[in-house]
């Protein structure tokens, strides 16, 4: 499920369009703008419990594991195409429409997002748990869009505007070349549908990616160089791979550095014109604010800043990054060596 908003995004618009740090971007964006509607709207402002509570429960528009909201992927498609991405339930959206006039569907699940495309006149459904894209006929389209709604799915449409379908070798610049399937060979049901000599899908196990990449982290580095990889495909990896080890590296750290790590005192905050500092955002339970350092300030004294404004009553852990990592391993760098200028820092309290 991970990363599979951004895939269904990159099939409805066929086109590497959308990466994954954009999109998290763009949570994060989200993010403060509804903080901020809550610190505006609710009684008590930022001192309100659904404020406190929505702090305390971190992003809404993305998890560690790289699931986006509908908010993100609808932000995402307006942004770069001008494009809308109603609920297909929602009033008037079919308006004097048939469903087989429709250029795309997204359905959602849970964390489980894909995308179902009008290509060349026919439908295909790019469900990443398919072994390939399956057709769908324009009699069937009803029916299916149906069922999905019966099993759980939210499904949300464009109606048209997208991206023409890539017809010709030029257009395959969008993406990786071996990564496209053709569809003459797919009509047909030939047994080897890639562009490419071998399909990327075969024997990858539980699930595939809706760009048919494998969604093995190890299968895809197993033999193979990372001179072979995009860009995408090394930070989905290394998302796979910090995720792994996020737990494992938490228990670690926390027995290792409550020993070692001794109280930094906490400076007075440096003026804005000292071109040593850097700012960093807080995510606090009492909001959103902002402070400088000097570059050369340890970590620690980003934990004696959180201690001062907040004075917990419990242990708490600060991350940043996408996905979020705790940066407890830090502490004893300088704030340029763990490069957190002009990071945004989550405190969670424990």
């Amino acid at each position: 499920a991970a990363l599979c908003g951004q895939h269904a995004l990159n099939n409805l618009v066929q086109a590497a369009s959308f990466t994954p740090n954009a999109l998290a971007e763009l949570a994060q964006q989200l993010d403060m703008m509804e903080l901020s509607y809550m610190s505006n709207n609710n009684e008590g402002g930022t001192r309100s419990k659904d404020y406190i509570q929505r702090v305390a429960e971190g992003s809404g528009n993305v998890d560690e594991q790289g699931n986006f909201s509908i908010e993100v992927l609808r932000a995402g498609l307006m942004n770069q195409f001008g494009l809308s991405l109603p609920n297909i339930r929602q009033e008037n959206v079919l308006l004097d429409m048939d469903v087989t006039d429709v250029d795309g569907f997204v359905c959602n699940r849970q964390s489980h997002w894909f995308a179902i495309r009008k290509l060349n006149g026919r439908y295909w459904n790019l469900n990443s748990t398919l072994e390939r894209p399956k057709q769908i006929s324009h009699f069937q389209l009803a029916t299916e869009i149906e069922s999905y709604q019966n099993d759980g799915y939210s499904v949300f449409c464009v109606n048209s505007g997208l991206p023409a379908p890539c017809q010709n070798k030029s257009g395959l610049q969008r993406g990786l070349a071996k990564f496209w399937w053709n569809e003459d060979d797919l009509v047909q049901n030939k047994t080897n549908a890639m562009t490419a000599a071998t399909d990327p899908w075969k024997d990858v196990g539980s699930g595939m990616r809706l760009d048919g990449k494998s969604t093995s982290a190890r299968a895809s580095m197993s033999g193979v160089g990372f001179e072979h990889e995009s860009e995408e495909d090394m930070l989905r990896m290394a998302i796979e791979a910090s995720m792994q080890d996020i737990c494992k590296e938490d228990v670690k750290q926390e027995s290792k550095i409550d020993d070692v790590i001794e109280e930094v005192e906490l400076t007075p905050e440096p003026d804005a014109s000292n071109p040593k500092s850097v700012k960093i955002q807080f995510r606090l339970p009492s909001g959103i604010v902002r402070r400088r350092f000097l570059d050369s300030d340890p970590v620690g004294m980003i934990y004696s800043y959180v201690e001062d404004k907040c004075k917990p009553q419990s242990n708490f852990e600060l991350r940043c990054g996408f996905p979020p990592v705790d940066i407890s391993s830090k502490r004893t760098e300088t704030i340029a060596q763990a490069k957190l200028a002009g990071e945004n820092i989550i405190a969670r309290f424990k």
